[in-house]
């Protein structure tokens, strides 16, 4: 190992800030790298390692290094930093703190030094910062690595799902003006109940009554927001109230719905990748999915020519399927279909694609994330049917109150 001058700290931060301080930092990043000259000089092969053998040989090669280098440390601050160290060889380097962190939602980095959680519905900022953009580029790398993708200048953009199913999100320069972009929404590995709804006030008692009655009784169902308004959490929980004998068939662009029901079909569109694979889309998988028997198809989300298809689906002998939407209200969400399916092709009057919607969709539930953060059931509409040119909708409950069931 070459010969270097000890390296000392001359003022070790307060304990309460070890692992954020410019100071440990710097030992950080020098200890890591001389950790990876002693693992390579040692002839250590990581990658053909179990990863706590690794974690172990990362640690002894650590200590070996304070010790060469005279660095001193208190206790605590030697175990944040062989934590530190090994995260920046085996796992996602200073994000794998947040990602273990439960409180936590959502990561956002906005480049190396601009770190952001959700939690609780509310965005904060977090003292967690990279080195560099070469730093981050290399974690974003490690990141989608194991999910077959890779993102360079030719494919500045990556969105896919991670091992442990959370939803990862990349986007670098040039379309990235000011650094890589890197979001990650995590995995809820116990899934939420309508209980759970309840608790937080996403809805009220009488509103899960009547939606989780909607699907046993196999009514068709809708659900539009906005972008992180909770429809997804929303569909997720309201497939737990299928029946336990039904064939499902799930189709996702990156799978996030955790069914606990024995009979699922878990399906997964693809985009094309540079090694020359075409891409699989949600239209293609849902008419493959109608060859399957299914009882109910669910949609992760409606967002191009699939929904022709999916009101196909719900208005053929497929009862209690479901799907979510982007849209602001109810009878947006019905317009946004009428879009979807003029954009695709389908060839009739806009009378007949209204009559179509109308007799495939059933119950259309809007959910907003509120100016705190929160998500919540905001209105429940029934679709009557057509009222001479429109949508006749009923609204059944509106901020979580049961309405006089009137007619919009």
């Amino acid at each position: 190992m070459k010969s270097m001058q000890p390296y000392m700290l001359d003022e070790k931060p307060p304990v309460s800030d070890i692992g954020v301080s410019d100071s440990y930092q710097e030992i950080k990043f020098r200890v890591f790298d001389l950790t990876l000259e002693y693992l390579d000089q040692q002839g250590v092969e990581g990658e053909a390692m179990p990863v706590a053998a690794l974690q172990d040989e990362i640690a002894r090669a650590i200590a070996v290094v304070l010790m060469s280098r005279g660095i001193a440390l208190n206790m605590r601050e030697r175990a944040q930093l062989i934590e530190d160290v090994q995260n920046e060889i085996v796992g996602f380097g200073p994000l794998e703190p947040l990602l273990k962190d439960p409180s936590v939602d959502d990561v956002i980095v906005n480049g190396p030094a601009n770190i952001f959680v959700e939690r609780h519905g509310e965005l904060e900022p977090v003292q967690t910062r990279f080195r560099d953009t070469t730093h981050l580029m290399n974690v974003i790398q490690r990141i989608v690595s194991p999910i077959g993708r890779r993102v360079d200048e030719g494919t500045p953009y990556v969105d896919g799902r991670l091992p442990d199913g959370s939803r990862v999100n990349v986007i670098i320069p040039p379309v990235a003006l000011d650094g890589p972009i890197l979001s990650i929404r995590k995995f809820k590995h116990i899934p939420l109940t309508g209980e759970d709804l309840v608790r937080n006030k996403t809805m009220t008692q009488e509103v899960l009554k009547y939606l989780s009655g909607a699907v046993r009784e196999k009514q068709n169902m809708l659900i539009c927001g906005g972008t992180g308004s909770g429809k997804t959490t929303l569909l997720n929980v309201m497939s737990s109230y299928i029946g336990a004998k039904e064939r499902l068939v799930t189709i996702e662009d990156a799978a996030e719905l955790q069914l606990q029901q024995s009979h699922v079909v878990r399906l997964e569109t693809r985009p094309a990748s540079p090694d020359g694979a075409t891409d699989v889309t949600a239209r293609e998988l849902l008419r493959n999915a109608l060859r399957m028997r299914p009882d109910r198809i669910i949609l992760g989300e409606v967002r191009s020519s699939e929904a022709i298809e999916m009101l196909q689906a719900m208005g053929t002998g497929h009862d209690g399927s479901m799907a979510t939407l982007h849209a602001n209200a109810p009878r947006d969400a019905l317009e946004r279909l009428e879009m979807l399916i003029g954009l695709h092709g389908f060839s009739a009057d806009l009378q007949a694609v209204r009559r179509f919607i109308a007799g495939a969709v059933d119950v259309v539930v809007h959910t907003a994330r509120l100016s705190d953060g929160k998500r919540k059931v905001v209105s429940v509409c029934e679709v009557v049917g057509m009222e001479g040119p429109t949508y006749s909708l009923r609204e059944i409950f509106t901020d979580g109150e049961l309405e006089k069931k009137r007619v919009l």
